[in-house]
This record gives structure tokens, sequence and C-alpha cells, in this order.
């Protein structure tokens, strides 16, 4: 998610060869119907369509959940709902996803998706702010997938890391943000800044072991530590 219209451009921060990252796509895993028909319908009619993970970070997340095989997932920031019913699939039978966005236009869009992809039962979408919202959502969650205000990133971390299982994860989009995490000091946005300080934030975080990943505009993977594995 974003916090503006026309704030976000995406970079690959590989800088893939068209014909190399058509070679990758080719063998991995296809998207599906419903997701292959959402990705499309996004692009079409949606404002801000690079927003939507895409074929190959939603990928990746699904194979995150389905190793996790988590009974509960939060997510922040909803949007059209790909991630989401990314992530779903690796729900543990009888499992729940809870996914938090603040744009109450975007829920029908979303919800029809949920729909299609038979989903509807396993997801919840709350609309709001999610920091009002987190703290009267009981835990625990084996994972989390935050995407909502970069600003917040911070915060959010804050606000959902006691309700994380020991040993749970939490995945965090956008951290490379476009490249604007290089930028000199003085030509850094609010959201730049907020990305940089969840960034900073979490690798000094003792608590956790973490991965920044150069996929799309940057996935951080982020583990809670529990007893079996001490610092």
């Amino acid at each position: 998610m974003l916090n503006s219209p026309g704030e976000y451009k995406i970079k690959t921060m590989l800088s893939l060869d068209p014909k190399l990252e058509q070679y990758i796509l080719n063998h991995t895993d296809p998207e599906g119907d419903v997701l292959e028909e959402l990705n499309r319908y996004t692009h079409v009619n949606i404002l801000n369509p690079n927003m939507l993970s895409g074929h190959l970070q939603g990928k990746i997340l699904e194979l995150i959940s389905r190793m996790v095989r988590p009974a509960r997932i939060l997510e922040i920031g909803t949007y059209t709902g790909y991630s989401c019913l990314c992530l779903a699939k690796g729900l543990q039978e009888g499992g729940e996803l809870i996914t938090i966005d603040r744009n109450d236009e975007l829920s029908g869009v979303s919800t029809t998706w949920f729909k299609k992809a038979g989903m509807e039962n396993r997801i919840t979408l709350l609309t709001g702010d999610a920091l009002a919202l987190i703290p009267g959502i009981p835990g625990p969650f084996d994972l989390v997938y935050i995407d909502g205000e970069k600003t917040e990133y911070v915060a959010y971390y804050h606000v959902v890391f006691d309700k994380v299982t020991p040993g749970g994860y939490i995945l965090a989009d956008n951290v490379l943000w476009g490249g604007k995490i290089l930028d000199p000091e003085s030509e850094r946005d609010e959201s730049t800044k907020g990305i940089l300080a969840f960034n900073e934030m979490v690798t000094k975080d003792m608590r956790v072991m973490n991965v920044l990943l150069p996929v799309r505009d940057g996935l951080m993977i982020i583990w809670k530590r529990n007893n079996e594995y001490p610092i």
C-alpha cells in the first residue's frame, strides 16, 4: 500500500534483462486462473496497479506461507487482495487470515475476488486504521505481512510483535522503496524516512533474525527467535 497516488515507482533492484525476467517467470509455477485474472483486472481498472504483488512475489509469499503452515495470518494492507490470496494458500486446515486496509473503496473489489477463489470463509477483511484495530485483535499469529503506510512501519512492528508466536515470521514489503533508501538525507521524503527507520530498527533487534531480499521492491523476512534457537 502507498501513502498517496503517484508517489511510487517500481524499480527492479536487480535490473534484470527482460528476457531473463521472462525466463524466471517461465520456470516459476503459474499464478493460477483467479490470480491471473485479478492481476489483469487490477492493471486495467485500479489506480496504482504496481502496488499489486504480482506473479513472482506472490508465488514467493505463497511458498513462505506453505513452509510455515500458519494457523493464523495477519496482513496489513489488502489493496485488491492478490497477496492475501497468495498467503492464504498456506493456511492450515481451519486456519484464518485477517487482513486490514484503510481504503473502504476497495473492500468490495477484494471480497469479490476472495469469493472467486473460494477463500471467503478463511479471510476476514477489516477496514480502518490498522494501528487502532490491531490492539483489539487477539493473537497469536504465526505469520504477519506488513504492506501498509510506509511512515508507520515501525509502529506496525511494535504493535504486532508480541502477537507473533515465538518462531513465527514477519514479512515486510517495499523495504527498498524504489531505491529511495539511497537518496541523500536532504532529499528523503517521510515515507523514505519511515522505511529507513524500520530497516535499521529490525537489523538491530536481537530478538529476531532477518534477511532483506532484492525481490521486486525489497522483501524483508523476519524470524522471531524462540528458546530453541537463542541469540
